[in-house]
């Protein structure tokens, strides 16, 4: 069977049965993944600053320099977040923070050589192509140079945040001040250029069509074919609570089916892709393990910490101990992995 087309991808997702769309994008995953494991990180989200310009409509998250409640943490406290992570067996820390006005790339170079000098066994994944190109901006340097100083200083991999839904038209609407679907793409190359890898992401849920969904799927498959350089696809609904777009318009809650139905489809389409991650924060324990039926293989992150959209009303959260008996209760084999996805301990 021929890869899909935009249009074959609108079509199962606006009629294909759902159960029908299942079954074929877990026959795709057991192709990928023969040996029935399923993955997961042991991670921690550390937001440095939730101090942020860019102000979009769909996040509940930031703040500006004048709120009370605005911070950038000092390094010691973010210390104290990675021994905590360590204590549990962690690997890993998602790095990100608001695009911060003021911070240039000589402070993202000396708290990346500190941590890596602190805690050499962690795994730094951050910075989204919003923050690296805001860094850019502010520091008046090209990404490419950003990113290899970040590299340089500890840097592993980027995460595929920021991306929302590679459509200008929807971006325009929901998040003005953010980078071009252009210049999202074009960051990711350049981080792949460098051998630095990255993951894919889209949030939908907001304004966006079918057919925009899936030439966004079409946008990262393409530079996919090009470098090679995503380790991962991460699918997620938009959380509403507290955010100037729900207030703005009436948007109703997306349903666990459109989750289902669309993590489906991205797994079909989406062909270069070994690694497609559950979404359990936004979806639940229970939709997050239906997703390993639905073409998921990896059940994401424990989270020890997460502050992004627990703001906007998602309080999920799940331990390495429930994430195994999810695992385990569909028949496959847990395993702990690390960024790269080299697994670490089978859970036989």
């Amino acid at each position: 069977m021929g890869r899909l087309s935009i249009d074959d991808a609108v079509e199962l997702i606006q009629h294909g049965n759902l159960k029908e769309l299942g079954k074929r994008a877990y026959q795709r995953k057991k192709e990928l993944h023969p040996k029935n494991i399923t993955t997961f990180v042991v991670d921690r989200n550390i937001n440095y600053t939730n101090i942020c310009w860019v102000d979009c409509k769909f996040c509940a998250f930031y703040r500006t320099q004048k709120d009370e409640d605005s911070y950038i943490l000092s390094f010691e406290e973010i210390g104290k977040k990675i021994e905590e992570l360590i204590a549990i067996g962690g690997t890993q820390i998602l790095f990100q923070g608001g695009v911060h006005p003021k911070l240039k790339i000589e402070w993202y170079e000396e708290l990346l050589r500190w941590i890596s000098k602190h805690y050499p066994t962690i795994t730094i994944h951050g910075f989204s192509a919003i923050e690296i190109d805001y860094i850019s901006r502010i520091s008046k340097i090209p990404v490419s140079e950003v990113l290899q100083r970040l590299k340089d200083s500890g840097l592993s991999s980027i995460p595929g945040a920021g991306a929302e839904i590679l459509s200008d038209r929807v971006r325009n609407i929901i998040s003005p001040k953010k980078i071009s679907a252009d210049r999202w793409i074009e960051i990711h190359r350049e981080a792949h250029k460098l051998g630095i890898k990255s993951t894919a992401t889209m949030m939908f849920g907001t304004v966006e069509t079918d057919r925009e969904i899936v030439e966004h799927f079409n946008r990262i498959r393409e530079l996919q074919d090009e470098t090679g350089g995503f380790r991962a696809f991460i699918l997620w609904s938009f959380q509403s609570a507290n955010t100037q777009l729900a207030r703005e318009m009436e948007i109703a809650k997306t349903s666990s089916n459109r989750y289902l139905r669309l993590l489906a489809v991205s797994r079909l389409f989406l062909d270069n892709f070994k690694n497609i991650q559950s979404s359990w924060v936004t979806q639940g324990g229970y939709i997050g393990q239906m997703a390993l039926l639905f073409g998921a293989n990896d059940l994401g992150s424990t989270m020890m910490e997460e502050n992004v959209v627990s703001s906007a009303g998602a309080s999920f959260r799940m331990g390495k101990d429930e994430m195994i008996r999810l695992i385990r209760d569909i028949g496959e084999i847990p395993a702990q992995r690390d960024t790269a996805y080299n697994l670490l301990h089978i859970y036989n």
